[in-house]
């Protein structure tokens, strides 16, 4: 889940870094994410979902079988932003978007809902929450190469956080939370100050051209997202990372 944020001249977007002892990527800082579980596609989930049904969701995501399975997507990413950010993008019974003092009420089933996803589907019927799907949109799929031992097929969205609720890291997959344009973040990389993973690289940027959240909700509306899969070759000259567009890569 990639949230995002409005600030003077631009946008922000939420990193978090993984624990030091992390099997993928230790100590990075990256998107919260995490496996989509079967619960988040379970009969009458989306009764919990605004604005995105199973055939959109099917017809956004061609590939995932079976279809059904697809409107998980949306709530496994928004499920990972609470689990691992403590930031819940829901409406309230009123309607509204759920409030940092409202939230409060949730927090109490946010270590639960980690040891068993199941309860996040409990949590929005007992609170009357929907998921603001709404306003999570399809960004990018990348696939790790298959020459790395542990490999992730990602599909990475896009939502604003509300107004007024802060990012707290969940402590054990998580440790610190870092709001940061785009493109300081891939320049701190740059100077060896931030550890990127490269999927975090490339789609900070292909958001450091964006000027706001409207702005990049609007662009995943017509956005043809296709899968990116690196490949490693190793050559005398060591080990090397191609991307689709370079030179080498088939």
């Amino acid at each position: 889940m990639i949230l995002l944020r409005d600030v003077p001249g631009g946008l922000e977007v939420l990193l978090l870094q993984r624990h030091p002892a992390s099997r993928f990527s230790p100590g990075a800082f990256a998107f919260p994410g995490g496996r989509v579980e079967p619960t988040d596609a379970a009969p009458g989930i989306e009764a919990r979902c605004r604005g995105v049904d199973r055939l959109e969701a099917a017809r956004q995501l061609p590939g995932v079988e079976p279809p059904d399975r697809a409107i998980g997507f949306w709530v496994a990413a928004l499920r990972e932003a609470f689990e691992e950010a403590g930031i819940l993008l829901a409406y309230g019974a009123d309607g509204a978007p759920l409030s940092p003092e409202s939230l409060e009420d949730a927090r109490t089933h946010r270590v639960p809902c980690r040891a068993e996803s199941a309860l996040f589907a409990r949590l929005l019927a007992e609170l009357h929450l929907t998921l603001a799907t709404d306003r999570t949109a399809y960004w990018a799929h990348w696939i790790t190469p298959e020459e790395r031992p542990i490999r992730y097929d990602t599909r990475f969205f896009v939502a604003p956080a509300w107004p007024g609720q802060i990012a707290e890291p969940d402590g054990v997959e998580m440790v610190a939370a870092r709001w940061v344009r785009p493109q300081d973040a891939l320049a701190s990389h740059r100077a060896q100050d931030l550890v990127l993973p490269l999927p975090t690289q490339g789609i900070l940027a292909s958001l450091s051209d964006h000027r706001g959240v409207d702005e990049v909700l609007a662009a995943a509306r017509g956005r043809d997202v296709r899968p990116v899969r690196p490949r490693i070759v190793r050559d005398s000259g060591g080990e090397r990372v191609l991307l689709p567009q370079d030179p080498g890569w088939f």
